[in-house]
């Protein structure tokens, strides 16, 4: 499965804004309020209504959501899937470690892995020799 196209401005999150993102994902939309509900779900938790604002305009002005008034009331829908923002957080990770590693680092981590994450990470390589052969057939 190829990188979506879209993709934040910005992709690290903070724990309430990514804690956000994932009510998001779980109710598809949602208003502040209803966002706000279920943060307050925890008794022993504590938030203004203006802070939940100002986290969904956050993470709108970082590309994660796009925000639609309908009625009275405003509601905040994620840009991508769960899945695709997993994949492009995965990607970004991946990208930062291996651009500050050197190989020595990279192969000592990969010599670290138990076998299961081992064999994950030789599909993987596998995956991208298949990938890049049939790019190449194509030209």
């Amino acid at each position: 499965m190829p990188l979506p196209d879209r993709r934040p401005k910005q992709l690290s999150l903070g724990p309430l804004e990514a804690e956000v993102l994932d009510i998001l994902y779980a109710l598809g939309s949602a208003t502040v309020k209803e966002v706000r509900d279920r943060l307050l779900a925890d008794p022993d938790r504590e938030l203004a209504y203006a802070s939940v604002t100002t986290v969904l305009r956050r993470l709108t002005k970082k590309g994660w959501l796009e925000c639609d008034k309908r009625d009275r009331a405003f509601r905040w829908t994620p840009v991508l899937s769960r899945q695709e923002a997993q994949m492009l957080q995965s990607h970004d990770r991946l990208k930062q470690f291996l651009d500050i590693s050197n190989p020595d680092v990279v192969a000592a981590f990969a010599d670290s892995l138990d076998g299961e994450r081992l064999e994950r990470l030789e599909a993987i390589a596998a995956r991208i020799e298949s990938m890049r052969q049939a790019r190449g057939a194509e030209t």
